[in-house]
């Protein structure tokens, strides 16, 4: 049971200028701060530094792309920052506020909630790190990884599956596939490219209640061409790389770096 004092911390909001244009509105806490409430303790110490803080310095560094060690001054250590960072992922918290802050815009939009449709793609990204899983894109000439991703038909972010580059965008669309109802339960429609319409994945899509509604493009013209539905992923993906955290994949771990997309596309 949470004790009066306890509510009445949390529900005090904290009306600051913004420093970043990375940094929390007020309106964006007052959604997200139940999520890190904690039962009031009579043992033990308190926090020394405020969650928000905490918050604000992953955002910033994840939209400039710095380095830990060159978080300003201005917020909690980086060490401390890191701390909370890598605890969050274990949480899988930075997946429950995108999610919850996709709702949110879909109902401010008129919409349902829980989507019905979506749209899937890939990009191939380059992984620096000599230490991370990564591989060989033979399509694009990369050496890195692949972000499989799902999005509703607005272009909001469902689902991130991150593979090495050497995994084919229809291995990749099976496995968002196969867990994607688990967070989205209504959705069953799914708008594709070609590189989609193999075997393996339409047998996949029958045997989940799926449907991957494939389009071509109707001319032979060299050439960029904006195609109905498809456009909106690679606006996803523009959308993206905006967070200078995830124009390559900075990131040893899959785990942190679906993190950090989820940190940018919760922002957004």
């Amino acid at each position: 049971m949470w004790t009066t004092a306890a509510r009445a911390r949390m529900a005090k909001i904290d009306s600051r200028s913004k420093r970043y244009p990375s940094d929390l509105t007020d309106e964006e806490w007052v959604a997200i701060a139940p999520v890190f409430a904690r039962p009031e303790k009579k043992r033990g110490r308190k926090p020394k530094h405020d969650m928000r803080e905490i918050m604000n310095a992953i955002r910033y560094l994840v939209r400039a792309g710095c380095g830990w060690r060159m978080l300003p001054d201005s917020f909690p250590p980086w060490e401390t920052v890191y701390w909370w960072f890598r605890r969050f992922v274990r949480r899988l918290l930075f997946r429950t506020i995108h999610d919850v802050a996709l709702m949110l815009d879909r109902e401010q939009a008129g919409r349902e909630a829980s989507p019905s449709a979506g749209v899937i793609d890939s990009q191939s990204v380059k992984a620096p790190a000599a230490s991370a899983q990564r591989g060989f894109d033979a399509g694009k000439k990369i050496t890195g990884r692949k972000r499989h991703i799902a999005v509703d038909t607005d272009g909001r972010l469902l689902m991130v599956n991150l593979t090495t580059a050497d995994i084919s965008d229809s291995a990749g669309a099976q496995m968002i596939l196969a867990s994607i109802r688990k967070r989205w339960p209504w959705i069953k429609h799914f708008f594709a490219d070609g590189a989609y319409d193999r075997t393996a994945l339409m047998d996949k899509a029958a045997m989940g209640d799926f449907v991957v509604e494939i389009i071509r493009r109707i001319d032979s013209e060299p050439g960029f061409k904006v195609l109905p539905r498809r456009w909106v992923v690679e606006r996803t993906f523009g959308w993206m790389t905006r967070w200078r955290r995830l124009v390559r994949d900075f990131e040893a771990r899959i785990d942190v770096s679906e993190a950090m997309i989820h940190v940018a596309m919760g922002g957004l």
